[in-house]
């Protein structure tokens, strides 16, 4: 390890997060990214990554995409944050496309700074249009770290802060229950469901067929609000613009992140129906927020809706899907003891192995031989896997070469050696 990189990792522990910073290196990561390109990441050693992680799917379309420099650094010569009293060009052009691209029924766009702001959003937009207090997410749901979206995911998170609902306002059932879903809301006392519309820090568990329907039917039949958490299921990664909509449900809010920042510009989104909206009739100052639609996150945002909705965009998405699941199988089956179940739709992927904790060993493997992807924190044995919607045919193929290798080293970790190797040789 090079001393300047040994300095950034005693700073960090001095100064930044210590237990979060020790946590990596006992795992086996001491990564301090420097350069980023495309889907390559670089530590301040040198060493080259193949980005699966992407943040949550923060880097979509790349690390650095040119597209989105270049609109930015165009932008900032008129544009700056801009002050949130005001209507302004960029804003009202961005909430204006999002009308046009989001589910029917979905008009205008409240805009935050992160994901955790725009859920917090959703959650007060369902409450003053319900007048109704109670909010229903899912066990291990994650939704964000701020007041109220802590309180709609896994005590994990909001625990050491004292931040666990007391007041029974925030109810959890378990995914895919339908009967668990129908206890909590036929009272006809919740607000709102929320639910990821494949949740991620989960560990990516797929909807059973007609479950998500189903919820937003029994919604409408207690009067509660449907938000869709769209936060890592958006922007083509199931292979249509959001994931909601390959499942056939239409819901009253949806929250956007991550993704529409193009990894260039903080910026978030809530977007709701004229009936969730209605504060913004009432009193339009009932919400502030200082960077909250930042008029540069508008306009690298514009770019992000329109590289993504591209036709060409769309087929790659498929194309590096069905490329990348095959090559999986391919592996799997070379350790079928150990790598035992592959979670898809589109390049949303979670990646099932044989042991309580069994995707931290494969992480450290992978970023060993120059893969970085992230195992789940509500489910360790599944490995969050998410290429890029832009990968070439020719970076999966290195990709699965050291996935390949990674993961037979894994598996002798955790089990013992004699498992074969074959793929791609």
């Amino acid at each position: 390890m090079s001393e300047a990189k040994l300095k950034v990792l005693e700073a960090s522990k001095a100064y930044w997060n210590p237990d979060k910073t020790q946590f990596w290196q006992d795992a086996g990561v001491d990564l301090v990214i420097d350069k980023r390109e495309g889907y390559y990441l670089y530590d301040m050693d040198g060493r080259r990554l193949i980005d699966v992680h992407l943040n949550g799917g923060t880097y979509n379309l790349g690390h650095r995409n040119p597209e989105l420099v270049e609109v930015l650094n165009v932008g900032a010569r008129h544009f700056d944050m801009g002050n949130h009293h005001f209507p302004a060009m960029a804003r009202a052009a961005l909430a204006e496309e999002l009308a046009k691209c989001t589910p029917e029924g979905l008009k205008y766009t409240i805009y935050g700074a992160g994901g955790a702001e725009a859920v917090e959003l959703a959650i007060k937009s369902a409450r003053n249009a319900t007048r109704k207090r109670k909010i229903v997410s899912i066990i291990k749901a994650y939704h964000g770290h701020s007041g109220l979206s802590v309180k709609t995911g896994d005590e994990r998170f909001s625990k050491t802060f004292l931040s666990e609902d007391t007041l029974g306002e925030f109810v959890q059932v378990p995914f895919n229950d339908l009967t668990a879903m129908e206890d909590a809301l036929k009272g006809r006392d919740v607000a709102a469901v929320i639910m990821e519309t494949i949740p991620a820090t989960y560990g990516f568990p797929m909807p059973n067929e007609g479950y998500l329907p189903s919820v937003k039917k029994l919604c409408e039949r207690y009067d509660a609000l449907y938000i869709a958490d769209e936060v890592q299921t958006g922007f083509m990664r199931t292979g249509d613009m959001w994931g909601i909509t390959r499942y056939g449900v239409t819901p009253d809010i949806m929250v956007i992140g991550k993704g529409v920042t193009g990894g260039i510009y903080p910026i978030s989104c809530c977007v709701v129906s004229e009936q969730a909206g209605a504060w913004l009739k009432q009193d339009g100052f009932a919400h502030m927020s200082t960077a909250g639609g930042a008029e540069l996150g508008c306009v690298v945002a514009l770019k992000v809706l329109e590289i993504t909705q591209r036709p060409e965009v769309r087929s790659s998405v498929r194309y590096v899907s069905n490329f990348v699941r095959a090559g999986l199988d391919d592996i799997r089956a070379l350790y079928p003891d150990f790598f035992i179940g592959i979670r898809q739709h589109g390049v949303i992927m979670g990646l099932e192995f044989n042991h309580p904790e069994g995707a931290k060993p494969v992480m450290r493997r992978l970023y060993e031989n120059g893969v970085w992807a992230i195992f789940s924190t509500l489910d360790p044995r599944v490995l969050q896997f998410k290429p890029g919607i832009l990968m070439t045919q020719d970076l999966a193929e290195e990709m699965l070469r050291r996935v390949e290798i990674a993961v037979g080293q894994a598996r002798d970790d955790v089990m013992g050696g004699g498992a074969k190797r074959s793929y791609l040789q």
